[in-house]
């Protein structure tokens, strides 16, 4: 699967107990992909998704952070405790060899990521599920704005766990 391009990702229901991991989450979603017999854990997966994945989504990035400057939000984990340090912009919140945990809490919204890797029936999958709680009317809106790039993000995101030049 040298092509990322032709990786499949595919939007899953999520299996995550949302009530331990961020209570009250009212926006939830889940992706999949499957990665065979490569052995990787949760941390390495996480890693491949947030470090050194697509330009467009670094230009996104980007455009967001200038975008809700003037709103005070924040424009990436920095200054949130990371009991396990930093992946890219995220603090690492849990962390085991099968599932990552990161995210902050922000006075408009608090947000997970959760990286799972486990077993399937033909070889090994990686889900990812984003969690979000919104605290106010700025929180909905941010939301309801970023979802449609959300999902389209968290796709390139997934496709760099397989690619084979990471």
């Amino acid at each position: 699967m040298n092509d990322v391009r032709q990786v499949s990702v595919r939007e899953v229901t999520p299996e995550v107990d949302a009530s331990t991991l961020l209570a009250g989450a009212q926006f939830v979603d889940a992706f999949r992909v499957d990665i065979g017999a490569r052995q990787l854990d949760a941390r390495r997966a996480c890693e491949k998704m947030v470090l050194g994945g697509p330009r467009w989504i670094d230009a996104l990035t980007r455009l967001r952070n200038i975008l809700v400057l003037p709103f005070g939000l924040k424009t990436s984990g920095e200054g949130a405790p990371a009991p396990g340090g930093m992946i890219g912009l995220f603090p690492v919140v849990s962390e085991t060899p099968e599932r990552l945990v990161a995210g902050f809490n922000d006075s408009h919204l608090d947000f997970r990521v959760v990286v799972d890797v486990g077993n399937a029936a033909d070889g090994r999958q990686v889900t990812a599920t984003t969690l979000v709680l919104t605290h106010n009317l700025l929180g909905r809106a941010y939301l309801t704005l970023i979802t449609p790039f959300h999902k389209l993000v968290v796709r390139g995101m997934m496709r760099q766990i397989v690619s084979q030049a990471r």
